[in-house]
């Protein structure tokens, strides 16, 4: 037997999680407030440099009617453009959170 250990796989080289392209579901969530769907959509067409559609964000209000969560679902290159999105939306101080 030999004390020797395996050398350690390079994650570099190891597959991305995320095929792309491909269409990416986004989590904004928010105060319920008139036009805070619209704010993330034309927010969205900014960042993806291209029309974000109605039809592209779902909403579902918080039992207690103080919330609104989007679901924003867009087509994305690369994992560049995925991060730069996140890394934009954290700052962003209308969301209260995001996934």
């Amino acid at each position: 037997m030999s004390d020797e250990t395996p050398p350690k796989a390079d994650p570099s080289a190891e597959r991305p999680l995320i095929d792309y392209p491909t269409v990416y579901a986004f989590k904004v969530m928010g105060k319920l407030e008139h036009g805070f769907a619209e704010y993330i959509r034309q927010k969205f067409s900014r960042l993806m440099g291209s029309e974000v559609s109605r039809d592209s964000i779902a909403e579902n209000v918080s039992k207690q009617g103080r919330y609104v969560s989007l679901t924003v679902s867009v087509y994305l290159l690369s994992e560049d453009q995925r991060r730069t999105i996140y890394a934009e939306i954290h700052t962003d101080k209308r969301i209260v959170y995001y996934l």
